[in-house]
């Protein structure tokens, strides 16, 4: 089953929303076949998958998924902080909304592909842009389901769609603080997803005694060949279903300092355990 959505970067439902004067109505908007991704991809944008594109994919793909294996395999896992948090969901139908922040992707998303590979049914929200193609294509490679568009939560088809996936058992996968930021500030979609949907958000964060820090907004984090990390996952977090929307906000700062705190700590095993080896 693959669930599909995309909202633009104007916030405009595109699946449902018509120009004004083009003679299509809302109805014909939900009559419309919007599960083919080049129907979503934003009308902002220019680039689309071109033959010369898709060739370009074909060919890097192979090469970015050996250089991932053999990069993350010299990763030494220092230790998993509160990994029962995660045990009630792998291998059955439970569903959970597992957050951390964009940094960390790298390193989660190598836990998350264990965790798949134990029988956790994990769906990943990718961009509707073509600059999605390839993380789409890995995650499917580990056996994840993927949901493409932006990762704008908010619209009530995105929210249709990811529910529609935690119905079937599959656990929503999100950097809360994506696409674009600003780097920790979790969104206020992803609470709204797991009241809706009445499914806890588990919070992780990470540690690396040494990385690559890309210079762009999330200083995304790669650590470098044989980097020790610690990474540490919080307590399921439930969004009561009678929440008010109006009093969502203390639950999203609830989680973000959730979160934090996981990287601190995380970052403090990791310093503690370098420490007493010296």
């Amino acid at each position: 089953m693959q669930a599909q959505y995309y909202i633009d970067r104007h916030r405009f439902d595109t699946a449902n929303w018509s120009k004004p004067g083009s003679g299509s109505t809302l109805s014909d908007a939900h009559s419309k076949n919007f599960s083919s991704v080049e129907s979503r991809r934003s009308t902002a944008s220019r680039r689309r998958m071109s033959s010369s594109r898709r060739l370009y994919y074909f060919l890097g793909l192979p090469l970015l998924r050996g250089v991932i294996r053999l990069l993350t395999a010299t990763y030494r896992i220092e230790k998993v902080i509160g990994a029962a948090h995660l045990e009630t969901f792998i291998g059955n139908d439970a569903v959970c909304a597992p957050c951390y922040w964009h940094q960390h992707h790298v390193v989660v998303s190598m836990l998350m592909r264990s965790w798949i590979k134990r029988g956790f049914k994990a769906c990943f929200l990718v961009s509707g842009s073509v600059d999605g193609e390839v993380p789409e294509r890995i995650a499917r490679a580990w056996g994840a389901e993927v949901i493409r568009g932006s990762a704008n939560q908010s619209g009530a088809l995105a929210l249709r769609d990811m529910q529609r996936m935690m119905k079937n058992g599959y656990s929503i996968v999100t950097t809360a603080d994506g696409p674009n930021g600003p780097k920790y500030e979790f969104k206020l979609g992803a609470i709204l997803m797991a009241r809706i949907a009445g499914v806890p958000i588990v919070p992780i964060a990470c540690a690396a005694d040494r990385a690559w820090y890309l210079k762009r907004w999330d200083n995304f984090m790669i650590p470098k060949p044989f980097a020790r990390i610690v990474v540490a996952l919080g307590d399921p977090y439930p969004i009561p279903a009678d929440t008010p929307l109006d009093a969502l906000e203390p639950h999203r700062v609830n989680v973000q300092q959730a979160v934090m705190s996981l990287m601190s700590e995380s970052q403090d095993t990791l310093r503690g355990a370098q420490e007493a080896e010296s």
